[in-house]
């Protein structure tokens, strides 16, 4: 059995492609490609070219039409390309097709997010889960990766029809996931064990996007080397640190970030590793604010959030925008009659906006810079003060607030791990 389900394309040169359809304006689609370049960039690829083609919907035969695609072939044959990328899921006909027209490698979205996991995991519970994905990736796409589907078993015991290859690589694949399953059950009872015996501290998860600064900030506040880079899922593993801001404990969890287009397969295998968001008192949900979308994140996320608390989360959350020192805007000039839009908007009008629609339940921030970190230890004091009275109403020193604990020269004032 083909244990690598995916390749690695560590330094290929790749070309993207994408559509742009009714659905899918012109703007969202080129943002699209440049979150894909960024997750081939993380995968290790080069990006030579993009390709946009606008239709009303995908080929079904070779996902783009065959004047863009003869376009392509042609590139890839000139500039020695090994790797095609396209922006959504492709059918195992269109992927058969394709390289047979194309000669190279064809990577989707899905099978890129896949290979990028595959090579974050660390843990036997973060591999467990991708390799379920990539099982339940592949199981619908079984006839292309075999070239001896219509080969019968024969031999003792198979006289008759026989059994196809392809459904005996199928039923492999399905007893692999079974056991997979049963495996990850097994660590969510580990988990759920850890989780107990925790006691009952308050937990505070963080959640966001990708790439917003999540391991930077759990860094920042627990005093911890958890890995932070510029990279797409730099985080797969579900890290959790012990925090103290005034003498009020509480655990805190860094998690893996979300990302749009995620199929849902995916986010149902990294149950476990959600369950810690499931668990949570207080979500901390990093924003980075210096990025042009950062309100459609913000949406992803918020669904992402619904599809594994429910619709009816009530959690206790805070909204921090982070990266505010990467923010620029280009102001409008008097005589400039042109529409505004969100590249005009500068940082402190975003901060009476948002201010107002979130009430006290935001925090501007620069995790790299260490802007503005003791406004946010603040709050999350305050937050958690309010979680813990809750389960210790008898605790009297945590009734006082974060500003009588600042000016208490008795009481500590520094974090401790």
């Amino acid at each position: 059995m083909k244990e690598d389900i995916i390749s690695n394309p560590v330094s290929e040169r790749t070309v993207l492609v994408g559509l742009i359809t009714p659905q899918q304006p012109e703007a969202k689609a080129n943002e699209y490609l440049d979150e894909l370049a960024f997750l081939a960039d993380t995968a290790g690829a080069v990006t030579e070219k993009r390709f946009l083609q606008r239709v009303d919907y995908p080929n079904p035969r070779t996902f783009v039409g065959k004047g863009k695609l003869e376009e392509i072939q042609q590139y890839v044959e000139e500039n020695g390309i090994g790797l095609v990328i396209f922006d959504d899921d492709l059918t195992t006909k269109q992927v058969a097709n394709l390289e047979r027209e194309l000669k190279v490698k064809i990577l989707d979205r899905t099978s890129l997010i896949l290979d990028i996991f595959a090579k974050r995991a660390q843990t036997a519970n973060a591999k467990t889960q991708v390799e379920l994905a990539q099982y339940q990736y592949l199981l619908p796409r079984l006839t292309r990766m075999w070239t001896h589907l219509e080969r019968q078993r024969g031999g003792i015991g198979m006289r008759g029809p026989g059994e196809t290859q392809i459904e005996t690589d199928r039923r492999i694949i399905l007893d692999k996931i079974s056991r997979l399953k049963a495996e990850l059950v097994r660590i969510d009872s580990q988990k759920s064990i850890q989780r107990k015996n925790r006691g009952k501290l308050t937990r505070v998860a963080l959640v966001g996007y990708t790439n917003v600064g999540k391991s930077t900030l759990m860094n920042l506040l627990s005093k911890s080397d958890v890995f932070a880079e510029n990279k797409l899922f730099a985080t797969l593993d579900t890290t959790v640190r012990k925090v103290i801001i005034d003498n009020l404990p509480f655990l805190l969890t860094d998690t893996v970030g979300f990302i749009r287009k995620l199929p849902t397969h995916l986010v149902n295998s990294f149950k476990s590793t959600l369950d810690e968001v499931r668990d949570a008192d207080i979500l901390v949900h990093v924003v980075d604010i210096s990025h042009p979308q950062f309100e459609e994140q913000i949406e992803v996320v918020n669904r992402t959030l619904a599809d594994i608390c429910g619709k009816d989360n009530d959690k206790k959350m805070i909204v921090v925008f982070n990266k505010v020192d990467a923010f620029s805007y280009t102001p409008k000039d008097e005589d400039d009659l042109t529409p505004r839009t969100k590249a005009n908007v500068s940082l402190d009008e975003l901060k009476a906006s948002w201010m107002a629609k979130l009430s006290d339940n935001c925090v501007f921030i620069s995790a790299k810079e260490q802007t503005n970190i003791d406004e946010l230890r603040k709050k999350l004091y305050e937050m958690a003060r309010e979680v813990h009275m809750q389960r210790f109403p008898y605790n009297d020193f945590l009734y006082q607030t974060y500003e009588d604990l600042e000016s208490d020269d008795t009481a500590p004032t520094s974090d401790k791990e």
